[in-house]
């Protein structure tokens, strides 16, 4: 969560740079929105692992709340395995796509991203989200 408190704030900041930089040059930087955007993939994927952590999602919060207990912890179990078959799609495939990636992200004449940067994302989100996994119902609270 402070990793992508980090990354709003870089984006954050990146986009403010911009707006000041055309205000005070009436020239808008070339370079401030495709960078910005470069971060945008990272706080996805990494908020997705904090909101499975602490088993934020409120239409299913609500859903669940309704439900007999014996119901919810077999909906709970299910999910898991569902979350853990995502996981591994995530670490299976983000890992080709991550290794597939060899182009460079033009994002200004003198700045140049690797894609490599964007594609991490995918399965590095993938391995985090297999670690809260491993918590088990312990992230879904403890009125399982």
């Amino acid at each position: 969560m402070v990793l992508c408190g980090v990354l709003i704030a870089i984006m954050f900041s990146i986009s403010l740079y911009g707006i000041a930089w055309q205000i005070v040059t009436g020239h808008a930087l070339t370079w401030g929105t495709s960078l910005a955007r470069l971060i945008l993939p990272w706080i996805a994927m990494l908020s997705v692992t904090v909101a499975f952590k602490r088993g934020e999602h409120i239409a299913m919060v609500m859903f669940a709340a309704r439900l007999p207990m014996p119901v919810r912890r077999q909906f709970s179990a299910i999910g898991l395995l569902l979350v853990a078959g995502f996981c591994l799609a995530l670490v299976w495939y983000g890992f080709g796509f991550f290794v597939d990636s060899n182009e460079l992200i033009m994002v200004s004449d003198f700045l140049q991203v690797p894609a490599r940067w964007v594609t991490a994302s995918v399965p590095v989100a993938g391995l985090v989200l297999f670690v809260h996994l491993v918590q088990g119902s312990l992230l879904l609270g403890a009125d399982l």
